[in-house]
């Protein structure tokens, strides 16, 4: 099984549709380190005493165990929402347009200004820029008016419970109980999203006890109430997954006609400069950055907005792995910074459910894993289209056309 990060179980908890395994009559007290191990279903009360013997094994004394899970129960809601995800199936136009508003920019360069003091402490600590906060911010809840009302306790002794992903959820439980004793968190009404994500930017509990910081100096760590706890407990994980300071994360670019497009993508093999000198043009006109590693990133093909992306934006993947959500806060991170608004281009229409899902049957006949054919524009179906794309003598950029589908 491998290793997931603290971010990676939100993906899986949004995404992941595993068969639910059998539940056990009486668990036994198990490592949460190992997933082969790790109790799970049956009577509830024996599943929490499981749960107890383990946070008093982690040093949690028995006074803060039981204050943090005394009345704690099943969600139904909570199994509701996991069975019931719903999967990424809007442009990075439609989602982009929607997400990076004039309203939300307005409010975010207000923020700004607000918090000026807290977000040029984030970046002189920690390195990261405050659009590049902000914009989780924005994008997380709103800059905090959208929290999640499930009882963050309550959802994950549900989905430590459930057999599906219980090495998932059960450390995050402990975590939890873990900042009740500090005083950090009211089991009884802390509530925010579905999957255990607490707080103004959406965090997991281990990831509030490694990364969290006291921004306002009360002695507690609140990212749900407290703005600068929020932004600089965001600020050090940013920074644990990689950011590097005063290095960009995305660039606009203007495109000449022809390209080696089957380099583009991420982890395309090229620098920025290298891109600047095959004719790729920063609508910025900053090319100060020439010898990063850039990826040409065509979210709707070479038709429409277009960009290079830097290591920093990895970040971005680790922090929440839809391709078009990355995109659109790393866009909407250079707004807030005063960057201008992307050329919207003319890109080919996208296809329909049926039409993308015969697509892909076609792409799988042919050899390639596009993984499940669900009428999604996912990763691999990305990949395969520009695979194709390259074989018959069409621009590789990764966008189905109805011209790839006639000539397949």
């Amino acid at each position: 099984m491998p290793t997931f990060r603290s971010r990676s179980i939100v993906f899986a908890a949004a995404l992941s549709l595993l068969s639910t395994g059998s539940a056990l009559a009486t668990p036994p007290v198990a490592s949460p380190d190992d997933p082969k191990q790790v109790a799970c279903g049956g009577d509830l009360g024996a599943f929490l005493e499981g749960v107890k013997a383990d946070a008093l094994a982690k040093g949690v004394p028995a006074e803060a165990i039981q204050k943090a899970l005394a009345g704690a129960q099943i969600d139904p809601k909570v199994l509701s929402r996991d069975r019931a995800q719903g999967v990424f199936r809007q442009t990075f136009l439609e989602f982009s347009q929607r997400t990076v508003s004039q309203a939300r920019l307005d409010i975010g360069r207000k923020k700004l200004q607000e918090l000026s003091s807290t977000f040029a402490r984030a970046e002189s600590e920690y390195g990261v820029p405050a659009g590049v906060i902000a914009a989780f911010w924005a994008m997380e809840t709103d800059f905090g008016a959208v929290q999640g009302d499930f009882n963050t306790r309550n959802a994950l002794v549900t989905l430590s419970h459930d057999c599906r992903r219980p090495e998932l959820f059960r450390p995050q439980l402990l975590a939890l109980i873990e900042m009740v004793q500090h005083g950090d968190l009211d089991p009884n009404t802390n509530t925010g999203a579905w999957a255990g994500e607490i707080g103004q930017v959406q965090m997991l509990p281990k990831d509030i006890i490694a990364f969290g910081v006291d921004g306002d100096g009360d002695g507690h760590i609140n990212v749900k109430s407290s703005a600068p706890d929020a932004i600089l407990t965001a600020a050090k994980f940013i920074q644990h997954l990689g950011f590097k300071k005063g290095e960009p994360w995305i660039q606009e670019v203007s495109l000449p006609e022809n390209l080696p497009w089957e380099k583009s993508g991420l982890g395309g093999p090229l620098t920025a400069g290298e891109w600047f000198a095959l004719g790729v043009t920063p609508r910025d006109g900053n090319k100060n950055f020439a010898s990063l590693p850039a990826a040409l990133i065509m979210p709707q093909g070479r038709k429409g907005p277009t960009f290079i992306t830097y290591p920093n934006f990895n970040i971005y993947l680790e922090w929440n792995q839809s391709f078009i959500y990355t995109t659109s806060a790393a866009y909407f991170a250079t707004r807030l910074m005063g960057g201008p608004v992307y050329e919207k281009g003319n890109p080919d229409p996208g296809f329909d459910d049926a039409t993308m899902k015969q697509l892909q049957t076609k792409l799988e006949s042919r050899g390639h894993n596009v993984g499940k054919v669900d009428g999604i524009l996912g990763s691999g179906t990305r990949v395969a289209i520009q695979k194709e794309q390259q074989r018959i003598g069409l621009p590789a950029d990764g966008w189905p056309t109805a011209t790839l589908l006639q000539a397949l």
